[in-house]
């Protein structure tokens, strides 16, 4: 395994001289910015497995930062081919100096960039993912996005697109950019599978002050949304097809959330429109739950002390 990451560690250099850069840094999460996520990068190039983590690849140095859960583990893992450093000494990182790093930017926030790196070093925007090309990663495709019924989730997504539409005019707001999924799939009550450890479907939402939603994903996950009439095939727009569309929307704000919003995403946003930097206020809304969601959390809770109980009874009879 050392070898093999130490093979990576030199295809991945390779590319250096021809992109200008000193250095690559491969983030744990994906494009849509989960810490679990069928797309491990950072693994790749590491063999590092915990569930977050940056790795700095330099042209004779090797870090990994992570945070104190790991540390232990990232030695076993990674310490032959990284020098393991604390996640908080990533912040003005000042381990290296003066340096031209390269990031995907789909992967990275603003905030992120901004926090970790602007400080001490220059970064070089690189569309194409330097482990992605090294990687011939062959993801399964995605299964179909499907709905939950409102009595499972006590509230039909109209009435949730109604509260988010009068947010926008208390707000004085065009548009919202719902980068996390994990909203998206609050505002429509829809899922997926996507994610190995969560029902998340992987997509964003660009909605309007008209109450006008659009689904950023591939056409093939929204087959079934489709079907049963949630949404139009003309709401559905590929990722690939995106700046195309915000290009043939009227200029206004729009809201997007920093800590979710990648910077590839929002360099699009911000040409055509007014970016207004506000946490997603689908965060409170769903934070408040209605009987129905109430009801379902005592529940779980119910069944996962029976399996608790059980679990420990059987431990004791050992």
């Amino acid at each position: 395994k050392n070898k093999m990451i130490k093979e990576r560690i030199k295809k991945l250099r390779a590319n250096f001289k021809r992109l200008n850069i000193n250095g690559y840094v491969i983030p744990k999460n994906d494009e849509f910015f989960s810490e679990y996520t069928k797309k491990d990068r950072l693994r790749f190039i590491s063999n590092f497995s915990g569930s977050a983590g940056f790795a700095i690849i330099l042209e004779n140095k090797n870090f990994l930062f992570v945070d104190g859960r790991y540390t232990i583990q990232a030695q076993k893992e990674s310490g032959k081919n990284f020098k393991i450093v604390e996640y908080n000494k990533i912040v003005n990182c000042d381990l290296f100096r003066n340096l031209t790093i390269g990031i995907d930017p789909k992967i990275f926030t603003s905030m992120q960039v901004k926090k970790f790196f602007l400080k001490n070093n220059y970064i070089k925007i690189i569309e194409k993912n330097l482990i992605d090309e090294i990687w011939k990663n062959k993801v399964n495709p995605s299964k179909e996005f499907f709905s939950l019924n409102k009595y499972i989730v006590g509230e039909d997504y109209k009435k949730k697109v109604n509260k988010l539409k009068n947010y926008l005019t208390k707000n004085k707001l065009n548009y919202i950019f719902v980068s996390a999924p994990e909203n998206a799939a609050w505002l429509l009550n829809i899922r997926g599978y996507d994610n190995p450890n969560s029902p998340i479907p992987n997509c964003h939402l660009f909605f309007d002050d008209k109450k006008r939603i659009v689904l950023i994903t591939k056409k093939v996950s929204a087959r079934k949304l489709i079907k049963e009439k949630k949404i139009r095939l003309n709401q559905i727009i590929e990722p690939l097809n995106f700046k195309k569309f915000v290009n043939s929307k009227k200029n206004g704000r729009i809201l997007v959330d920093s800590k979710s919003c990648s910077l590839s995403y929002e360099n699009i946003l911000k040409k055509k429109f007014n970016v207004i930097r506000q946490e997603d206020p689908i965060y409170f809304f769903k934070s408040i739950k209605n009987k129905t969601e109430i009801h379902n959390m005592v529940q779980s809770h119910i069944r996962d002390g029976v399996a608790l109980t059980k679990f420990i009874y059987w431990i004791k009879l050992i």
